[in-house]
C-alpha cells in the first residue's frame, strides 16, 4: 500500500529512498556485495522506517491527538512528535519510567517536549501493562479521545506501510536485512520482497520475544505468513541502547571508512551483525545484502525546551 497523497504532499518524503552500494574489504574478500539501503534520507524528522510506519496510522487519526508509547530514547516518540509539528496535530507521549518526571529531559525528550508533545511517564509496571484494558481507560481518562498506535509504531498499518520498503528492494538484492525493535519493518518488508528473496532481521532487545511478535504482526496485516524472513538474536549487546567498546569502535571505524553517520541505538548493530554474519560464511559468494539504514545519530537538543508533564 503507498502512502496517502496528501502527506506525501504536505511532507515531501523521499521515496523510493537510494540505495548505494559501497565497498569493504571485509565483505569483498568473501565475495559478498554490501548495499546500503538509505531510508535515513526520506524526510528530515521521520526518517526511515518511521515515516513508512506512521503514514497509515496518521491518515487514520484523521487530526486527532495521537497517543503513542515509547522509552527515553525512542526514536518513534520523536518521529510522532515531528509529525504532529508539521501537521498540526496534538500528540501525547507516554514515557516509561516515572522516575523521569523529575529529571533534566534528555536530548531525545527535550525534541520531543520542544515539537509539542505532551509527555506523561508512569512506572514501569504501569508500561509493561500499556495495551490492557485498564491502562488504556486510565489514558483516555485524562487525554480524552485520541488516536493510540502502540510502541514503536509497530501495528497492522505499520506493516502494511513497510511493504513498499521490500517492493523497492524487489530484484536488488538477495537478503534485505534491518535491525528490529518491535517488529512492524520486518514483518512489512519480508512481504514486499519478491521471489527468491530474504529478509533478516537483527533484534537491539534482548528476550526471545520478537519472532511471535512478526508473525502476529503479519497475521494481522496480511492474514498469515508473508514472505521469507529470519531473526539472529546474538547482536544486541546487552539490550537495548546498550554498547560495547567493541561495538563503539566498529561505528567509529565505519564511519571513517565509508563517511556514514551511523546511529548507534540500531544501524551500529546492524552493521557489526552483517559483518560478522560475513565473516561466519552465512552468505554465499556472490551475494548482494542490502542493509536498511533507518535512522541517523541523535541531533543536539534544543536549547530551551519545556514539557507539559
Amino acid at each position: 500500500m503507498n502512502s496517502p497523497p496528501r502527506l506525501d504532499a504536505l511532507l515531501r518524503p523521499r521515496v523510493p529512498s537510494p540505495l548505494r552500494e559501497v565497498h569493504d574489504e571485509r565483505f569483498a574478500r568473501h565475495g559478498v556485495r554490501l548495499f546500503l539501503k538509505r531510508d535515513d534520507l526520506i524526510h528530515p524528522d521521520l526518517p526511515g522506517n518511521k515515516w513508512r510506519k506512521l503514514a497509515l496510522n496518521l491518515k487514520a487519526a484523521a487530526g486527532r491527538t495521537v497517543l503513542t508509547f515509547g522509552g527515553a530514547y525512542s526514536n518513534h516518540l520523536r518521529a510522532t512528535a515531528a509529525a504532529g509539528r508539521l501537521l498540526g496535530f496534538p500528540t501525547v507521549g507516554v514515557v516509561r519510567g516515572d522516575e523521569l518526571a523529575h529529571r533534566p529531559l534528555n536530548p531525545s525528550l527535550a525534541r520531543c517536549a520542544s515539537d509539542g508533545m505532551r509527555l506523561h511517564f508512569v512506572d514501569r509496571t504501569t508500561y509493561r501493562a500499556k495495551a490492557s484494558p485498564e491502562v488504556l481507560e486510565g489514558l483516555l481518562s485524562l487525554f480524552g479521545e485520541v488516536e493510540v498506535i502502540p510502541e514503536g509504531g509497530s501495528n497492522a498499518l505499520a506493516a502494511e506501510g513497510c511493504t513498499a520498503l521490500g517492493r523497492e528492494l524487489a530484484g536488488a538484492c538477495d537478503v534485505a536485512a534491518v535491525a528490529c525493535g518491535t517488529g512492524g519493518t520486518l514483518a512489512g518488508l519480508a512481504a514486499g520482497l519478491g521471489p527468491g528473496q530474504r529478509a533478516l532481521g537483527i533484534p537491539v532487545l534482548r528476550g526471545g520475544f520478537l519472532g511471535r511478535e512478526v508473525e502476529r504482526l503479519q497475521r494481522e496485516a496480511f492474514g498469515g505468513p508473508s514472505g521469507n524472513w529470519s531473526l539472529d538474536e546474538r547482536f544486541a549487546f546487552g539490550g537495548y541502547a546498550r554498547s560495547t567498546p567493541e561495538l563503539e569502535a566498529f561505528a567509529a571505524d565505519f564511519e571513517d571508512r565509508h563517511g556514514l553517520p551511523v546511529e548507534r541505538v540500531y544501524v551500529a548493530k546492524l552493521l557489526f551483525a552483517l559483518t560478522a554474519l560475513t565473516a561466519e560464511g552465512a552468505f554465499a559468494p556472490g551475494a548482494r545484502v542490502s542493509a536498511v539504514i533507518t535512522g541517523t545519530p541523535d541531533a543536539p537538543p534544543p536549547q530551551d525546551a519545556s514539557v507539559s508533564r
